[in-house]
């Protein structure tokens, strides 16, 4: 089993959809753009937000096993993958990849 890099490259914030449909929250989300995690496996690493967790964990899983190639080709590095959070206010983008030579 490899580790995986999980790195957020992008957060976007829907102000008119928060103002519209978001009951008005103190703190939402800590993610900053930069901040990098590393897996143990395929265990979810202290501190990641525990939602966005559960939309990257499939792909992690897959990647911590070795896999990749998602979607026939979809991305360069097919032992890397681009998935968003599944928050519709605040979405952030991770890049998730395969560490290479993590092999215990």
């Amino acid at each position: 089993m490899v580790d995986c890099r999980i790195t957020a490259v992008r957060k976007t914030e829907y102000r008119d959809l928060m103002e519209l449909y978001e009951n008005p929250i103190e703190h939402a989300c800590d993610v900053c753009v930069g901040d990098v995690w590393t897996t143990n496996g395929c265990e979810r690493p202290d501190g990641f937000c525990e939602s966005a967790w559960e939309s990257i964990f499939p792909f992690v899983k897959v990647l911590s096993e070795g896999g990749g190639n998602f979607f026939d080709g979809w991305m360069k590095d097919e032992h890397s993958a681009m998935i968003s959070c599944n928050d519709g206010f605040r979405p952030v983008s991770f890049y998730i990849e395969a560490i290479k030579g993590s092999e215990e």
